[in-house]
């Protein structure tokens, strides 16, 4: 899918959100192709699992600083850095996800994968399977 509908499909996701939200949405827009579709579904997987009722409230803190982190301009390593940029975003995802993870249930994987689905179209489900095997 070119990077003009990826751009599209976020935006119009995005008009529902608060605005807290949409700070995550444009940074996936901005480094969707940089930072690759494993930070992206992290992403989604801790931001979906924030929406879940059954979330408690120390899960959810720890997810809203996660993704705080992830959408900061500021990073240990900059984002714009090729190759090593969203190093830091990844390894803060992961431990994230690994802290949080019985709060990440099948429905939490679908939503995030279908999301996925809508922003990028097809991709390799193969390149998840490393998230999906962490938690």
């Amino acid at each position: 899918m070119a990077e003009e509908n990826i751009k599209e499909n976020i935006e119009e996701y995005e008009s529902d959100t608060p605005v807290k939200e949409k700070s995550l949405w444009r940074k996936i827009t901005k480094y969707t192709k940089q930072a690759g579709i494993k930070t992206v579904y992290s992403a989604l997987l801790l931001y979906f699992s924030y929406k879940r009722k059954e979330t408690p409230k120390w899960a959810k803190r720890i997810i809203t600083g996660i993704l705080a982190y992830f959408i900061a301009p500021l990073d240990a390593i900059p984002d714009l850095t090729p190759f090593l940029g969203f190093t830091d975003d990844l390894g803060i995802l992961g431990f994230g996800l690994v802290t949080i993870a019985a709060y990440i249930n099948d429905d939490v994987r679908k939503e995030s994968r279908d999301q996925l689905k809508k922003w990028f179209g097809d991709y390799d489900e193969e390149e998840l399977k490393s998230v999906d095997d962490k938690l």
